[in-house]
């Protein structure tokens, strides 16, 4: 069974029990860059200051592998195959800076990813293969969210606030992240990049 998207949704967002009508046999997983402190919590404060019901569930990260429903099965396959990726790339330097949005396309604003974009896509794209094999709603885009789906002053005020923020560090693994019963997102594995330099 290849990875199967969550509906149209590339997002990682707390979807309770009822919405989620995922089967007994499968987990919903997703990988993601995470984002060190001090700057996670930076973040996390600011997507509660705009009212993002999203901001104590969803650590801030770069996604590199949106919400994909799969086989409880294929969990070993899956991470023999997550292994696999993350042993072919290398560690990265990461560097954050300004806002942007979506809009209109999507309700959201994020903080961009100004250095480290080609290495988010080439690891995207090879953790997108194999037994997580799945489409996109959008074309990769690596950015932090920091306001998704609140009032469009909100998104405002992220836009502004957050938009002279900057951030750099050493990207050394990605993160396996999977969806709780109650909808929340908790990590399940992390994956050292050990990949020799490019």
């Amino acid at each position: 069974m290849t990875g199967r998207p969550l509906r149209a949704d590339d997002t990682f967002v707390h979807r309770p029990p009822a919405e989620r009508e995922v089967p007994a046999d499968t987990a919903v997983l997703g990988v993601v860059v995470s984002i060190p402190e001090p700057w996670a919590q930076l973040l996390v404060e600011w997507r509660g200051k705009c009212g993002d019901p999203q901001a104590n569930l969803v650590p801030p990260h770069v996604t590199l592998l949106p919400p994909t429903e799969v086989a409880v099965a294929d969990r070993q396959t899956i991470s023999a195959h997550l292994a696999q990726v993350a042993a072919t790339h290398p560690p990265f330097d990461m560097r954050l800076s300004g806002t942007g949005t979506f809009r209109p396309v999507s309700e959201v604003v994020f903080v961009a990813v100004v250095r480290g974009i080609a290495d988010c896509e080439l690891i995207a794209t090879d953790v997108r293969t194999g037994p997580l094999a799945r489409p996109l709603a959008f074309p990769y885009h690596p950015h932090v969210t920091v306001a998704h789906d609140v009032p469009g002053e909100m998104l405002d005020l992220a836009h502004a606030g957050l938009a002279e923020v900057h951030a750099e560090f050493r990207v050394e693994s990605f993160t396996e992240f999977e969806q709780l019963p109650d909808g929340a997102w908790a990590v399940a594995r992390e994956y050292p990049l050990t990949g020799a330099p490019r």
